[in-house]
């Protein structure tokens, strides 16, 4: 019996010690508490003899915390997702993964399950932290997506075309669900570009989204008064009709950007040239587009890597790796950064939120309730 209550006593000490460690890191109000790791006892936890705790004990001496308030504030880093097979202690090099996916806009896209990235930053980031590192030999960008802001894709599309000019590393594009747009924009500025057999491609065209909700918010009594200075300062508002010379001159804006698409895919990919159906925002399959000469080669991201690795002189063994920040996964080539919103409410009015859309767009067919939750 005396066993008994002398076990007994002797755990309620360890839990006071445990309780009065919490309680003290808790009492350090410089910086936020946190607890890293797990704690596990398996098994029985047996205390034989006498614990006599004498004397005074004393901690002294500061101890800070800290625990990340927000999702975005680490440097990216460089993380292996497939060793090298090379056995010796020479650098061989390696081949990063730049992932592009979701909708292209220059602006964060927040929300609930989001990482409240810029897809425009995070990819000026990535080609900059690959810059720095002289291990990296070849780039593939892995794309899933349907496009985007003119003015994203084009911002870009010329950091690929600088890092291409700095660096004289060569970048293969590897295009997967979708590859439209202003996705397929960017990926017409790198040295090659790979679809997979049911990736859609194509996508050459401009729009902008425009709503007339004149008539559905006098149903609710709304009438809109601006009061403006210029006649045209609100044109393709949504609150009223759009009068022919404002349309006149939206279109004329939508054809220079059109025009300006096909001019350069042109002079990179002359065989498309031929092809009247490429630069009509039409969509096509990667064997059709392979015909259409708007790709180079039909086959998979691993394909794209055996591309990279050739044409850089890289060689089978030598690693791939991609950049993630500290709380992204990533652990193969498909993995995706969770940038996309989960929106509470499900439904979506076109037009109500039209200050928050981006203008012209190279986009494919874009679900509005998919652009708006994006914040595009």
């Amino acid at each position: 019996m005396d066993a008994l209550r002398e076990s007994c006593w002797m755990l309620a000490m360890l839990r006071l010690l445990l309780l009065l460690t919490l309680i003290i890191g808790m009492g350090c109000r410089t910086r936020p508490f946190s607890m890293r790791g797990i704690m596990d006892v398996n098994g029985a936890m047996k205390m034989d003899g006498k614990m006599d705790v004498a004397g005074d004990m004393k901690m002294s001496g500061n101890m800070n915390t800290s625990m990340k308030t927000d999702n975005t504030a680490s440097r990216l880093s460089s993380v292996v997702i497939q060793s090298g097979k090379n056995s010796s202690c020479e650098p061989i090099g390696k081949l990063a993964i730049i992932d592009v996916d979701g909708i292209l806009i220059n602006k964060n896209i927040s929300g609930l399950g989001s990482m409240n990235e810029n897809p425009v930053a995070l990819f000026r980031e990535k080609l900059d932290a690959l810059r720095l590192d002289p291990m990296v030999r070849a780039v593939v960008l892995r794309i899933n997506s349907p496009g985007g802001g003119v003015t994203a894709a084009d911002i870009m599309s010329r950091d690929v075309i600088s890092f291409r000019q700095e660096t004289q590393i060569p970048v293969v594009a590897c295009l997967m669900d979708v590859g439209a747009g202003g996705a397929y924009y960017l990926a017409s500025h790198t040295d090659a570009i790979i679809a997979h057999p049911t990736s859609i491609v194509g996508g050459i065209g401009v729009i902008l989204n425009v709503y007339n909700l004149e008539d559905t918010l006098g149903q609710f009594n709304i009438a809109s008064e601006p009061i403006k200075a210029g006649d045209q300062i609100d044109i393709a508002s949504t609150e009223r009709a759009m009068e022919k010379g404002e349309r006149a001159t939206l279109q004329k804006i939508a054809d220079s950007f059109h025009s300006r698409f096909i001019d350069h895919v042109k002079s990179v990919r002359p065989n498309s040239a031929g092809v009247k159906e490429n630069f009509g925002g039409g969509i096509f399959t990667g064997a059709d587009a392979l015909k259409n000469g708007l790709i180079d080669d039909v086959g998979y991201l691993d394909d794209a890597i055996a591309l990279a690795r050739i044409k850089s002189n890289l060689g089978t063994d030598s690693s791939v790796v991609m950049l993630r920040r500290d709380n992204d996964r990533a652990y193969s080539q498909f993995d995706v950064t969770p940038n996309t919103p989960y929106s509470l409410l499900p439904i979506k009015m076109p037009g109500l939120d039209r200050s928050t859309l981006p203008t012209f767009l190279y986009l494919w067919q874009a679900d509005p309730s998919y652009l708006t939750s994006a914040g595009g």
